[in-house]
């Protein structure tokens, strides 16, 4: 079995980012691991508006094939794997014939569907995308000192880029109810769910700062960060890992990762907070920046 060249680099990529978390664990340094994230992100993203979007579903299902297939033999299916026209929603060729049908959906939809809903989804990557690179910038350089000027700034960037991206999500979701391979409404109400917990955390930041309460403002941003990780890489990690486990139930493993990955992500994060960036803020006071290392 041939793995494709990008999928090649993509699970390299994944082994280095999975050793940079266990470092970051063992000495509470994340920055590189963070970094590692950030880029990563970008490279998943970006190549949808570089290759279109279904070449970058393709790759993307890709990904999902390989434990999804794991450990069936030829001629066995299960519930929730599907095929699709010509094996068209997958880079692997005739290796694997099967798929997660969430994937087979939503190769489908954006092969055979309006300019409308694919201009929406580039708008959500895109402007997302800028978000998950500004958050990082801000709680790396606080608004304290020289930086307040420009750190309001990119607060009102970053700020408009969100509502413009979970506009998108909003939107596409609001389709899903006739998928049901996506689970149908459950998983419209759940990427609204989700669209809650990132927004309502970015607006509850706000709100703090607007009054002058600079440490909530930190805390809830904290937060938003971890509905951003959770939205994306939560989502994917269990998406990953779930495959294999809830091949048997329909829809199961992608309604388990809309529904659980935002609160799950700020759940984290509040953790790390307490544990980590609290103490980490306290010692670094008298140099006068926030830093996860």
């Amino acid at each position: 079995m041939n793995m494709p060249f990008g999928l090649t680099i993509f699970f390299g990529s994944l082994t280095v980012w999975a050793g940079l978390l266990i470092w970051g664990l063992t000495h509470k340094k994340f920055t590189p691991f963070i970094v590692f994230g950030i880029a990563f992100l970008l490279f998943m993203n970006v190549r949808y508006l570089i290759e279109g979007a279904p070449a970058a579903i393709a790759f993307f299902i890709g990904i999902y094939d390989v434990l999804d297939n794991i450990g069936l033999q030829s001629g066995q299916t299960a519930a929730a794997l599907a095929t699709c026209p010509d094996n068209a929603c997958t880079i692997w060729g005739s290796t694997y014939e099967l798929h997660p049908s969430w994937g087979t959906a939503f190769h489908d939809r954006f092969l055979n569907g309006t300019e409308f809903r694919t201009n929406l989804l580039y708008a959500h990557l895109a402007f997302n995308s800028i978000v998950f690179v500004l958050m990082h910038i801000q709680l790396w350089r606080p608004g304290s000192g020289a930086n307040a000027a420009l750190h309001a700034y990119l607060g009102r960037v970053s700020f408009a880029c969100l509502t413009i991206g979970t506009v998108c999500a909003i939107w596409l979701a609001a389709s899903h109810g006739s998928v049901d391979e996506y689970g149908g409404n459950l998983s419209m109400y759940g990427f609204w769910s989700m669209s809650f917990f990132v927004y309502g955390c970015a607006v509850m930041g706000v709100l703090a700062i607007r009054r002058g309460d600079v440490t909530s403002h930190r805390i809830w941003m904290i937060r938003f960060a971890g509905s951003m990780w959770g939205a994306f890489w939560i989502f994917r990690v269990i998406l990953f890992v779930m495959g294999p486990i809830l091949r048997d139930y329909p829809s199961a493993n992608i309604l388990l990762c809309i529904w659980v990955s935002a609160p799950l992500g700020i759940l984290i994060a509040e953790i790390v907070r307490r544990k980590i960036l609290d103490a980490q803020l306290n010692g670094t006071k008298q140099r006068g920046d926030l830093a996860y290392d």
